[in-house]
């Protein structure tokens, strides 16, 4: 059985997907939710699907090993970060060198690094009248969307297009391939 720890920060509709696409896979599964947000919505989804859901401080992450211990325990196969908003610290990336993935809601390496996530992506996009941006999936190492790129998913950007409407597309792109590229990444 592979084993899968999602890390969220918010809402977890990504999350929530791959529980739901791994739900009755005999050989994979979502065995943990892990949030830097006490108030996070991924911990209210996480308890509904019935999947192990907690939250921890900085302190816990970054400066001390009980987030590493807990990951040691649990054994991944893969650690996911979806819209998780935390810098991964380098101590819990050095044991599990090759395991720790983010998705990235535009094609890297443009529109990345500290403070492109979410909204913010979408409008700078927008702004400078791109004709295209997408997803990627990539490696997570000691620097923010700087990791090996595993896979990328574009679509247009209409001159009429807001924000919001780039937003919407990112999510279907998101919600279509990230499961199968993990599904994949564990069968390799």
């Amino acid at each position: 059985m592979k084993r899968i720890v999602i890390f969220a920060s918010g809402s977890g509709t990504n999350a929530e997907n791959l529980i739901k696409f791994f739900h009755n896979r005999e050989n994979v599964s979502v065995i943990q939710i892990l949030s830097n947000n006490p108030h996070a919505k991924v911990l209210e989804r996480a308890k509904k699907l019935k999947v192990s859901a907690l939250s921890f401080n900085k302190i816990a992450f970054a400066e001390t090993s009980h987030i590493l211990d807990l990951l040691k325990s649990v054994k991944p196969d893969l650690i996911v970060l979806a819209g998780f908003l935390w810098k991964f610290p380098e101590h819990i990336l050095a044991e599990f060198p090759n395991k720790v993935i983010n998705i990235h809601p535009a094609l890297l390496p443009k529109y990345g690094g500290k403070g492109m996530y979410g909204m913010n992506v979408h409008e700078t996009i927008v702004s400078n009248k791109e004709k295209e941006t997408g997803i990627t999936i990539h490696y997570v190492n000691e620097h923010y969307d700087e990791g090996a790129i595993i896979f990328q998913a574009k679509c247009a950007v209409n001159p009429s297009d807001t924000a919001h409407d780039v937003a919407q597309k990112i999510h279907k792109l998101e919600m279509n391939h990230f499961p199968k590229v993990i599904e994949k990444l564990l069968n390799e």
